[in-house]
């Protein structure tokens, strides 16, 4: 993947309108997807990158077509590049001190939060986690020491929180090594 600018994402409550949507943003600007993609509980989820003046016509050409249908959606000029990993599957964790856990309850909403928790504090990204197997939900998995992690856990949840999206954090200082192994 290139380097990216912005990222944007449209969660909608419709497949029908997701595609249709997707469509629309991809002929309005020079966008490259991440994903479209079916999510549950019968939902649908446009991620886009790009520069930002094209992320934004994309994502704004998305939510006109089917108003009616968003649930969420976000653009992030300068998305950190752990973020990016993560979504694709590809964190890792070096730092086990501590585990810090932010829980939406959308696809979008975990994006911004994971995006905010590793700007505001140095610890890694394991996974986030978009709604897949989830009921709609997000999460994503932070590790470093405990302070960074708590840091990291209050941005991100606060983000999450502005929009009414936040279902709860925890942070776990040393959590036992079979949690790693199990969520990774």
């Amino acid at each position: 993947m290139e380097t990216m600018t912005a990222i944007g994402m449209l969660e909608f409550n419709s497949i029908a309108a997701g595609i249709d949507a997707s469509d629309q943003m991809a002929k309005t600007a020079q966008v490259d997807p991440i994903f479209y993609k079916t999510i549950c509980p019968g939902k649908f989820l446009a991620g886009i990158y790009g520069d930002v003046a094209a992320v934004i016509a994309s994502i704004e050409a998305g939510k006109a077509s089917h108003p009616e249908n968003v649930v969420d959606w976000f653009v992030i000029p300068n998305i950190h590049p752990d973020v990016i990993r993560a979504l694709s599957g590809g964190g890792m964790l070096n730092q086990r001190e501590a585990l810090g856990v932010i829980e939406t309850f959308s696809a979008a909403a975990i994006v911004e939060a994971a995006d905010a928790a590793v700007k505001a504090s140095d610890v890694q990204l394991l996974d986030v986690r978009t709604a897949l197997g989830l009921g709609g939900k997000g999460y994503a998995l932070i590790g470093g020491d405990v302070a960074a992690v708590e840091a990291a856990v209050q941005a991100g949840s606060a983000k999450a929180a502005e929009h009414g999206l936040l279902v709860g954090t925890v942070v776990i200082p040393s959590p036992h090594e079979t949690v790693f192994e199990q969520i990774s």
